[in-house]
């Protein structure tokens, strides 16, 4: 419920500040006063464009504030999903700079638009004539029996089969369009595959090649280098390891003369063992290493074929090769295979589409069980208005293909004279009818859906007299669930009004102003009389005023 709108420096507004009340409060006030402007400053609370254009001041920031009483509404897990905190007395503020930015707080932090759109349409509908066209939309329609049908479950549960049923269909058409293309490339794709295949790669194998081309290649140099290495070691004149063992022997005949911590026999001998470990080692590497000219030959080909299918692929390794021959191979393996795959996808489309249509039959059902309500109760509030031979009923219809919202196609159907046939209503009703068939479905929706607050914005024009009266008193009902503000330029419905809000406009020497006050008993009667027979209030229009607000 809107408690407290606080609006500076916006449009013709210097300042002003607005409690509401529970029940049905009025605004009046004379055409361009500044009525709407009070529902410009709202909308920007709701998400609404901002617009440097309407500071008053454009040397100062405009700030339009709210308080909202939420406590009732349910509305915790919207804050939590955007993590803002939480309070059942919720402060909206919505800023504009001087240089066009503008910012949104709510409950002092920082929020997007986007919140301040989907936290609007849980608070407050504004509803003007402008909103009458929403009769021309299907959607709307759906929307309204949704809502008394209650359906807001099996509409999810509907939903959520719907987008994997969709997705599968999406699944279909995208694995169709592949198979297409790749149908045209199978033979392109085989012949690599076949190439990559053939050439029998192994992990990390161009590593090791190119370590055993280098060793090829330099075999003879690798055997002369060794066998001089092994003659030095043992087979030279002054070969080292006959060198060590004199040495040890010359040593060791004068080791105890040498001091205790010389070690020298132990570690000429160590050294000795050291050395003859490697001279096998050389011998070995001597006797394995391999000359042979046709395993180089053999290398050097390989490593030519693999460098060849590298530079074609782009790649830099065997890895990213046999990664490559690996996805060709699915691919080809995808297309050959495609009947099958294709046949499993369809049948698991099938199992669901029969899914998707038993929670659809349900969802229809409960949509139809409303209908009759609506139905009733729309003509009984447009008989009410004046209109006694008005007839209102839902066209229905089973689509042939899944929407998102189900397989019903529906039409609001009106007619308003005797023995008229009902016809698409954006067709035939005129601007008074379809204000009054609005003003009955959303007095029904009042009953149905959890809305603090609506804001009729002058929806009674075209109409008067007793039509009036009797759209006051739906309004009157509808704020017995929720916060009704009317702005009204009928003195029928201001009658009606629990509070009395005036719009007048004051001419400074600098500017128009515009204000709001709410009136007491003693000047509602005159504001309201003023409707009733203009600037000059008659007696008898005091009287009337007095007898509308008894009334």
């Amino acid at each position: 419920m809107l408690q407290n709108l606080n609006i500076s420096n916006y449009a013709l507004i210097e300042r002003s500040n607005i409690e509401f009340d529970e029940g049905m409060s009025v605004i009046t006030g004379e055409t361009g006063a500044g009525k709407s402007i009070m529902l410009g400053a709202l909308g920007l609370l709701l998400g609404g464009r901002a617009d440097v254009q309407v500071l008053q001041n454009k040397e100062q920031k405009c700030i339009v504030e709210a308080t909202f009483d939420i406590e009732k509404y349910g509305l915790e897990s919207i804050f939590a999903d955007e993590d803002v905190d939480y309070d059942n007395q919720t402060i909206i503020r919505r800023e504009i700079l001087p240089n066009g930015k503008s910012r949104a707080f709510v409950n002092d932090q920082p929020v997007n638009v986007s919140f301040l759109k989907q936290l609007g349409v849980k608070l407050i509908d504004i509803h003007s004539q402008h909103q009458n066209l929403l009769l021309s939309d299907d959607s709307f329609h759906l929307n309204i029996v949704d809502t008394v049908a209650d359906s807001a479950k099996e509409l999810a549960e509907y939903r959520v089969i719907y987008k994997d049923y969709t997705s599968l269909l999406a699944q279909e058409k995208s694995m169709v369009e592949d198979n297409e293309r790749m149908q045209r490339d199978l033979d392109y794709l085989q012949f690599q595959l076949n190439e990559l295949t053939e050439l029998k790669l192994v992990a990390d194998e161009d590593v090791e090649l190119e370590k055993e081309q280098e060793r090829l290649a330099n075999a003879e140099d690798i055997r002369v280098q060794l066998s001089e290495s092994i003659g030095l070691l043992e087979g030279a004149d002054m070969a080292v390891i006959p060198s060590l063992k004199q040495l040890y022997s010359l040593i060791g005949k004068i080791d105890r003369f040498l001091p205790q911590d010389t070690n020298a026999c132990q570690r000429i001998e160590s050294a000795r063992i050291d050395i003859e470990d490697l001279l096998r080692t050389f011998t070995s590497s001597l006797e394995a290493l391999d000359v042979d000219p046709q395993r180089l030959e053999y290398v050097d080909s390989r490593l030519n074929s693999i460098y060849a299918l590298e530079k074609k692929h782009r790649v830099e390794s065997v890895n990213e090769l046999i990664a490559l021959r690996d996805d060709l191979a699915k691919r080809v393996g995808l297309i050959t295979n495609f009947d099958e795959q294709l046949e499993e996808l369809r049948g698991a489309i099938a199992e669901k589409r029969v899914e998707l249509q038993k929670v659809a039959d349900i969802l229809s059902d409960k949509r139809q069980s409303v209908f009759t309500q609506i139905r009733e109760y729309v003509e009984a509030h447009l008989h009410d208005m004046g209109m006694k031979n008005a007839v209102f009923t839902i066209g229905h219809k089973r689509s042939d293909t899944f929407l998102n919202t189900g397989n019903d196609e529906l039409r609001f159907l009106f007619a308003a004279n005797l023995g008229g046939t009902p016809t698409d209503i954006s067709k035939v009703a005129s601007g008074g009818e379809m204000s009054r068939v609005m003003l009955s479905i959303k007095s029904l929706l009042s009953k149905s859906k959890q809305l603090p607050t609506i804001i009729f914005d002058e929806i009674d024009t075209g109409v008067s007299g007793d039509v009036a009266d009797k759209m006051g008193r739906i309004m009157t009902q509808m704020s017995e669930n929720m916060q009704v503000i009317a702005i009204t330029h009928l003195p029928q419905v201001a009658a009606k009004g629990n509070k009395h809000y005036q719009v007048y406009k004051e001419d400074t020497a600098e500017a128009t102003i515009s204000h709001i006050r709410m009136l007491s008993d003693e000047d509602r009667v005159v504001e309201i009389a003023k409707m009733l027979s203009g600037s000059h209030i008659s007696d008898a229009a005091i009287q009337n005023a007095k007898e509308l607000m008894g009334a």
